[in-house]
């Protein structure tokens, strides 16, 4: 789905739109200029914090992609670094954590600044910690913006406007977080499991 909306392929029935434009009558960079995506593995490149963030409007000034690094939950790693925003980060950032790596991603999505936001399982590799700073990064970046979630952690989901649950590649169900929990079927047995777990594993820290 995410391939269709920038149009690494067109669909074989029916049509993409974008405020009523199909996306085929779009040129493809226009279209994507339109776009952010924050990925499950981020890409990171082999040179500094700056110019990775960067990455995202080349011609942003230091003190926007600190902006950017704020709003991330970034710079409190980035500026414990040996030479903070010029930190050379090397090959697919092996000095940084998942979470850190994410976080830089979503840094760039922010100075990007685009209308449409895809976010693909975005915090489903981090650890319960970095997944709490990703996630409230994440929620400053979907603000204004039209943000469409692929998700397998419900949690990620549950104030989402319209939430499209698909099985098999086939659309089983449609709704809000309480609609889908009072039609039950398979997201309702999904979150079930998903929150109860979530819970036995707070009690068990708790302990």
């Amino acid at each position: 789905m995410f391939a269709l909306l920038l149009r690494f392929y067109d669909p074989q029935l029916g049509a993409v739109r974008i405020d009523g434009v199909d996306v085929r009558s779009m040129d493809p960079i226009a279209l994507r200029r339109l776009i952010a995506v924050v990925p499950q593995e981020p890409v990171i490149f082999a040179t500094s914090v700056l110019e990775n963030v960067r990455y995202g409007r080349p011609q942003a000034t230091l003190e926007e992609v600190r902006h950017a690094c704020e709003q991330a939950h970034a710079t409190e790693f980035v500026e414990r670094l040996p030479q903070t925003f010029g930190t050379q980060l090397g090959e697919r950032g092996v000095t940084l954590s998942g979470g850190q790596r994410q976080r830089l991603s979503i840094a760039r999505a922010l100075l990007a600044d685009r209308p449409i936001l895809l976010l693909d399982e975005a915090t489903s590799s981090l650890d319960a910690a970095s997944e709490r700073m990703v996630q409230q990064a994440l929620d400053t970046l979907a603000r204004g913006r039209t943000t469409l979630v692929i998700a397998h952690r419900l949690a990620t989901v549950q104030h989402a406007n319209r939430i499209v649950v698909l099985d098999r590649g086939a659309i089983v169900a449609e709704g809000t977080h309480p609609e889908l929990m009072r039609q039950g079927g398979l997201y309702a047995n999904l979150a079930t499991l998903q929150f109860l777990d979530s819970g036995v594993r707070k009690l068990e820290r708790v302990a």
